[in-house]
């Protein structure tokens, strides 16, 4: 007996998971995953506010980009939620009136916990890839870690990994720098 065909998950999917999870459609699967633990929101939040300053705001920064937390992106049959996420504004002049974002962002962060790390690595970082964005950053709260990754002809080039309280001055926001250990709690 042969075995029957996964059916591709589709939006309204995604729209009957639990308020409480988080629900992502990668490669055509529906994913779930609990929303995130304070050590996590935590180290989110801060990243949040060191770029924000700085490349959002422009205050003690270049600024030109959008910095956003836990957008909805919709890339293709792809719908990932990053915890954080920046557009360059030249490439997006204004956000979206959706509740979504169709266009790629430039820079994507995911805050590494127990229930997540493997399918941030193994699916969504190809995704990723495949959808043509230009940076990935990995924070690992437990393990106190930030790995930092360029895109470079469809595939990921590690940029460095910084520890504990190293400063983090890298790509694509290397202009201001930060202590790591800002991050944990």
């Amino acid at each position: 007996m042969g075995q029957a065909a996964l059916r591709e998950a589709t939006y309204e999917d995604l729209l009957q998971a639990p308020e409480h999870q988080v629900a992502e459609i990668l490669g055509g699967r529906l994913y779930t995953h609990p929303r995130p633990a304070p050590r996590h929101a935590l180290s989110a939040s801060i990243l949040g506010t060191e770029l924000g300053s700085p490349f959002h705001l422009g205050r003690g920064g270049p600024g030109g980009w959008w910095i956003l937390d836990e957008p909805e992106l919709h890339l293709g049959r792809d719908v990932m939620v990053p915890d954080l996420a920046g557009w360059r504004r030249e490439r997006m002049p204004a956000l979206p009136d959706e509740a979504w974002f169709e266009t790629a962002p430039d820079w994507v962060c995911e805050v590494l916990s127990p229930s997540t790390a493997q399918v941030d690595r193994s699916l969504k970082m190809p995704l990723c890839a495949g959808h043509g964005i230009a940076w990935l950053w990995l924070v690992d709260p437990l393990l106190r870690t930030l790995e930092a990754y360029r895109l470079d002809a469809g595939h990921w080039t590690l940029l460095g990994t910084l520890k504990e309280d190293d400063e983090v001055r890298l790509p694509p926001f290397e202009a201001v720098g930060f202590a790591l250990d800002d991050l944990w709690a």
